[in-house]
């Protein structure tokens, strides 16, 4: 190798980091073309956001809906510790089908720009932009699947990981904000929250159980009162966690906080999906297996509960 190309940072299994800025990516590379599936008949599409920023999305819809019918509208993002993955990957890409399918929705998955080239808050302020899109005057956002199929008064925002770390904040902002979007409920799937002081499955781990912080993005708990579910905005939510997986005892406490302000205002219904002897995002890595399909049917079902 040579001295002008050294490592200056390996952030194992992600990716590396070189002294001249290229970055080598080992995991999320791979990707899918949109288009029809027919193992769940759902037809997809990639769209441009902004050309400004190369902000995109995928978005997918049931080949068959019946005309004048408006179904629920789920804007997805992706995982990935925001360093890889895309709507293009196949699990995600499949993983989006599959979700179509089942709860029969039109999903806009968003593909967020990627740290270290774009170093965050990148992804919040693209995550942000697609909303704004999707508000595009009350509704009337200029993409034909959303303009005849979607019932913009049944919005969820979804995310994994990294991705229900994002929803958080965009949920937060929104709620803040006078963006012309209703948000009807939030699904967290596995959140990616963290923080400087270990707790639960963290204490266990050493690699990683002295690598927390407490910047606001990664930890929800610091810089004032811990979250309310009345500041997000939202009618309902529901926090998905896996026993095994070391992020699970950090959503649990998150649903705590948002338990215990439901209490207090009984406006927000929050719900918490634990999967006993799972570890993170397992409904991706093994679709096929019987929890799987189970995390799968109470994401639909929660979308379609009225």
């Amino acid at each position: 190798m040579s001295p002008a190309r050294q490592i200056s940072r390996d952030v194992f299994p992600f990716l590396r980091v070189h002294t001249d800025g290229t970055v080598e990516r080992y995991a999320g590379t791979d990707s899918v073309p949109a288009g029809f599936d027919p193992e769940t008949g759902v037809l997809s599409k990639d769209i441009v956001i902004s050309s400004s920023t190369n902000l995109s999305a995928r978005i997918y819809r049931p080949k068959s809906v019946p005309e004048g019918r408006k179904i629920p509208v789920v804007v997805y993002y992706h995982g990935g510790a925001f360093i890889v993955a895309s709507p293009a990957e196949p699990m995600y890409h499949h993983g989006l089908n599959r979700l179509v399918r089942e709860a029969e929705v039109v999903a806009v998955s968003v593909d967020y720009r990627l740290a270290p080239e774009n170093p965050l808050p990148a992804a919040y302020e693209d995550s942000w932009a697609a909303l704004e899109w999707l508000a595009g005057g009350g509704g009337k956002v200029d993409e034909p699947w959303l303009r005849e199929y979607a019932d913009f008064e049944r919005v969820f925002l979804a995310g994994d990981s990294a991705g229900a770390n994002i929803i958080h904040h965009l949920a937060l902002r929104r709620c803040r904000s006078s963006l012309a979007v209703k948000i009807h409920g939030l699904v967290m799937i596995h959140p990616y929250f963290w923080g400087k002081d270990p707790i639960g499955l963290e204490k266990a781990d050493g690699a990683r159980s002295n690598e927390g912080c407490d910047d606001p993005y990664i930890n929800p708990f610091v810089g004032g009162a811990p979250p309310s579910a009345e500041e997000l905005g939202c009618q309902r939510v529901a926090i998905f966690v896996a026993e095994r997986d070391i992020l699970c005892d950090r959503g649990k406490a998150y649903y705590r906080s948002l338990a215990r302000s439901e209490g207090q205002n009984g406006k927000v219904r929050v719900e918490l999906v634990e999967t006993k002897g799972e570890d993170h995002i397992f409904h991706l890595f093994n679709p096929d297996c019987e929890a799987a399909a189970g995390l799968f049917d109470s994401w639909a079902s929660f979308i379609n509960h009225e």
